[in-house]
């Protein structure tokens, strides 16, 4: 038995009201800008305190014992320093009225982890096989290769920076290891200090 006709100008559901689409369209509109948009909140301030942990942790590690003394001194140096550094972004995001968790700071988190993990990797491999001569060189180039792949969302002296910091570990791989400790005071500490200065001075702190 034939059914009725289905009658197309009643449709199933009513069409959303004028308000409720222009309302759609802002957030869509909002959620691209927020994708495409860079990551502004590295703090240029953040990175002068990070520098002067560095700087500490350098004279530090230069007056260590043993080895281990000199590596858990720039273990918990990293420590403080990336907490300086979540700390520092989320107080410059808060004041400009945004979110470290907003889509460009997850953007900018996902390239700088993975150098920073495999950083932690190769570091207990290292230790393992008695290798700690290669640390300074070791981190230094993937701490630029993070700071590089995560600034490449950032404002432009980021990725500059992080181009300097792969030199400085390019330069302490090929140099005695006794220059190892002075390579991470130049990088860590100097180059965040002065990099830190100009994000500060020419990009709202």
């Amino acid at each position: 038995m034939n059914q009725p006709a289905r009658d197309l100008r009643k449709p199933d559901k009513p069409p959303l009201a004028l308000h409720d689409r222009a309302i759609d369209n802002l957030r869509y509109i909002r959620e691209t800008m927020e994708r495409s948009a860079s990551f502004t909140h590295v703090s240029g301030s953040g990175g002068v305190l990070m520098g002067v942990v560095a700087l500490g942790a350098s004279a530090l590690a230069a007056a260590a014992p043993t080895e281990l003394a000199w590596l858990g001194t720039w273990l918990a140096a990293a420590v403080v320093s990336l907490a300086i550094a979540v700390l520092s972004m989320a107080r410059k995001s808060k004041s400009a009225g945004g979110t470290l968790f907003a889509a460009p700071g997850r953007k900018f988190a996902w390239n700088v982890i993975p150098p920073l993990a495999a950083g932690a990797v190769l570091t207990a491999a290292l230790l393992r096989i008695g290798l700690l001569d290669l640390l300074p060189g070791m981190w230094l180039l993937l701490y630029g290769t993070s700071v590089v792949t995560g600034g490449s969302y950032s404002v432009r002296p980021v990725p500059i920076m992080g181009a300097v910091f792969m030199l400085a570990g390019l330069a302490a791989l090929l140099t005695p290891p006794a220059f190892g400790n002075f390579w991470m005071a130049v990088g860590f500490g100097g180059l965040h200090i002065l990099f830190g200065i100009v994000i500060w001075r020419k990009h709202g702190g």
